[in-house]
């Protein structure tokens, strides 16, 4: 499926924390509904990426490998956390 592509995010290369680090901190300065592209080559970001975007209220609209690159396509959400107070 073809998104409007507001921003890219080449994270190749990087490893576990960094890929969900960086893309934290570009959406961070996108608007709700922007949707960002993430390529990383780092396997624990088929976990930890979909995991964030849970955790921050995001849409993970895309997620596929080819080789050892990953491609996520995920749109802002409003960042409100879905996680219970401690």
């Amino acid at each position: 499926m073809a998104f409007s592509i507001t921003q890219s995010l080449d994270l190749t290369g990087l490893k576990c924390p960094l890929p969900v680090l960086q893309a934290g901190k570009r959406l961070r300065e996108l608007q709700p509904g922007d949707i960002v592209e993430v390529i990383c080559t780092d396997p624990m970001s088929s976990i930890d990426l979909p995991h964030f975007c849970n955790q921050k209220n995001h849409t993970l609209l895309e997620m596929e490998q080819s080789g050892e690159q990953y491609r996520y396509v995920i749109e802002k959400g409003s960042e409100t956390s879905n996680t219970e107070p401690d």
